[in-house]
């Protein structure tokens, strides 16, 4: 009751001032539009763009004013979601995610695409799918070249063990011989693929200091006393380079490997010091390299027609090298000999850069 004694009017509301105008939701879509982060577009069914938003703009490279109007070039389909490579007026590519709807505008159908980019989590993409195919390829190939001698080393030891064999001594010393190579050549694809896992996973564990070059080459090459010699070494006792002792000793096994496997003698190992380095090369007379496969030499598992007929091996021996190279701020790479035959090369530095961080 009213302190009149008359009744409230309960049915009526107090006013709250004028009525909301009947564009709000327009106007709010708007602004909506205008303030997301993702890059929308509304394209008629022509493909003709009729709407963008200044993310939009962002992501074409270029300003509504040149995008209205124009075909947008892509089909717009609702409820589909897929990548798209815009191409930008600078002439870079650009990698956008776009999601399709369609609605009604004022009685005509517009197709709207909302376009995220993307060009980051493709590249990621390229680069786990890139990693994932040269793993696989590394265990085919590990897989293939240990099939081989572990087969051979169980075949040997059968023999050993048969109790129907007789063997005299020199028989036993040569089977023993025979599985002692096989090994050999185990533990050799072991220490590679060790190295290839650290090569890439970036890891480095080196210890670089001066190294005696003509030491090193000694003690590698006491390492292949069994292959037939006719080797030559020209080096002044005193050069000495900048490298981790053990991945230089790596490379040198790797290219004098190679000469003894794919060379003919005589074998040449030259070192001379040039302008602020070092050049190790390692010589021989045999076919050399065939023109056209020479850019793809050091590249991972590449092997040449004619070596992977007539040997056995990975591939990976001179992709090792120059990678190691490189890691000591060197490099690697091929020459022709001078009348005939392959020289494989190593540039070493001779003094450590001002940047401590070199490697």
């Amino acid at each position: 009751m009213r302190p009149d004694g008359q009744p409230h009017d309960g049915g009526q509301r107090p006013e709250t001032g004028p009525t909301q105008p009947a564009n709000f939701e327009r106007d709010a879509g708007q602004m909506i539009i205008s303030a997301s982060a993702d890059g929308i577009i509304a394209v008629d069914d022509r493909g003709v763009i009729r709407i963008c938003n200044p993310a939009a703009e962002e992501l074409m490279g270029r300003p509504s004013g040149e995008l209205l109007g124009t075909l947008f070039g892509y089909p717009v389909v609702a409820g589909e979601s897929t990548e798209i490579d815009l191409m930008l007026p600078d002439g870079q590519t650009r990698v956008v995610e776009m999601r399709a709807t369609t609605t009604t505008v004022a009685g005509e159908r517009l197709h709207i695409a909302a376009l995220r980019e993307v060009t980051l989590r493709r590249q990621a993409e390229q680069q786990l799918e890139a990693e994932l195919e040269r793993r696989g390829s590394l265990i085919a190939m590990a897989a293939h070249e240990v099939r081989n001698p572990l087969t051979g080393i169980g075949q040997l030891v059968d023999m050993l063990r048969d109790p129907r064999e007789k063997f005299t001594e020199e028989e036993q010393a040569d089977i023993l011989a025979r599985i002692a190579d096989r090994t050999a050549r185990l533990q050799s694809l072991a220490k590679r693929l060790l190295t290839v896992a650290k090569i890439d996973a970036k890891v480095s564990h080196a210890d670089v200091k001066p190294v005696p070059v003509l030491e090193m080459v000694l003690e590698r090459l006491a390492e292949f006393a069994d292959r037939p010699r006719d080797v030559s070494v020209s080096c002044d006792p005193e050069v000495l380079v900048l490298a981790d002792r053990g991945e230089l000793s790596e490379m040198l096994v790797n290219y004098l490997e190679n000469a003894f496997a794919y060379g003919t003698p005589p074998i040449e190992i030259q070192v001379a010091e040039q302008s602020g380095g070092v050049e190790i090369k390692v010589c021989d007379n045999g076919p050399g390299v065939p023109e056209e496969f020479v850019p793809r030499l050091f590249k991972r598992f590449s092997r040449s027609p004619r070596s992977a007929r007539e040997t056995k091996g990975s591939g990976l021996g001179l992709w090792i090298v120059r990678s190691l190279a490189r890691a000591n701020g060197g490099d690697a790479y091929y020459e022709p000999g001078e009348k005939a035959g392959a020289c494989f090369c190593l540039r070493l530095r001779v003094e450590e850069p001002a940047d401590s961080d070199w490697r």
